[in-house]
């Protein structure tokens, strides 16, 4: 067995070129930081050091040693910290739009519940509008949703882009209002798109609006028109419009973190993880 004791005075010594200084900076006498090297080499049978009077260097087989017990160490130091650290209870209430609970929340909500099983997470699902409301009524601590470009509320997660979306092989008849498909206010998602077309020549109908995204989507499929969504969901049975290049091109919106003015720990450890996460700056919808 490879005790971590032996391997920490065999990374020492190779780190300082010499038992005498990795003994000081170990605070243990020379004798026994040879002692641990020489039991190591025994364990795994090879020479790690080529000793001379004037210096101490690693042979082919330290050097290998070297990389594994640098490995092992820190793999060590990190279990250390997990199960030192006082263990982390309570509850979080999280607000999140559907669509980014379609898309990328899950990888963070598993790495959040491995790390800290006994938090209990209340999720709510809603248009990102009534989050905010929620937030402000200290319904929920945390919310993850969509800003406008230019807005400053809230801490930039990621960027995702819009896109037209229509049952598979829709052609759009650009002679006749655009006929819509849009959650129902507030919604960032429609604002873009309404804001949008009020800046063109596009005469637009509005022929179903749903309370989710996942209404919206189901209306699509069945042919009553187009809808919109960030292009990193995919919607089985939905495609751009064949014409997709004539409709409006729809501008990005910013995903965004935004907290309640006091939060418990669990609320800011989540928190934390969403900011140290790739959902921060990587997440672009691939």
């Amino acid at each position: 067995m490879l005790h971590p004791v032996w391997l920490r005075s065999f990374v020492t010594v190779a780190a300082c070129h010499g038992f005498s200084e990795a003994a000081r900076q170990l605070g243990l006498t020379q004798s026994s930081v040879s002692d641990h090297v020489r039991r190591l080499e025994t364990e795994v049978g090879r020479r790690l050091f080529v000793r001379d009077t004037h210096s101490v260097s690693l042979t082919p087989d330290g050097e290998a040693m070297l990389a594994h017990a640098g490995l092992i160490l820190q793999a060590m130091q990190r279990a250390e910290r997990q199960f030192r650290a006082p263990t982390l209870r309570g509850r979080v209430r999280l607000g999140c739009s559907d669509d980014v609970a379609l898309g990328p929340l899950p990888t963070v909500l598993a790495a959040f519940r491995n790390a800290h099983p006994d938090v209990e997470l209340q999720i709510t699902i809603g248009m990102t509008g009534r989050l905010y409301e929620a937030l402000d009524a200290g319904a929920i601590d945390l919310l993850i949703g969509k800003r406008r470009l230019g807005e400053r509320r809230g801490v930039p997660l990621f960027t995702g882009r819009l896109e037209w979306l229509a049952r598979t092989g829709t052609v759009v008849d650009l002679e006749r209002p655009l006929p819509l498909i849009l959650v129902a206010e507030p919604s960032v998602s429609r604002a873009v798109v309404l804001d949008t077309l009020a800046q063109t020549d596009f005469r637009w109908q509005q022929v179903c609006t749903s309370s989710s995204h996942a209404g919206c989507i189901a209306a699509a499929r069945g042919g009553l028109g187009i809808t919109v969504r960030p292009q990193y969901l995919a919607a089985r049975g939905l495609a751009p419009p064949v014409n997709a290049a004539e409709l409006p091109v729809l501008p990005d919106v910013e995903f965004i973190a935004l907290a309640a003015r006091r939060l418990s720990r669990p609320a800011q450890t989540l928190m934390q993880l969403l900011f140290d996460s790739d959902l921060r700056g990587s997440w672009m919808g691939e």
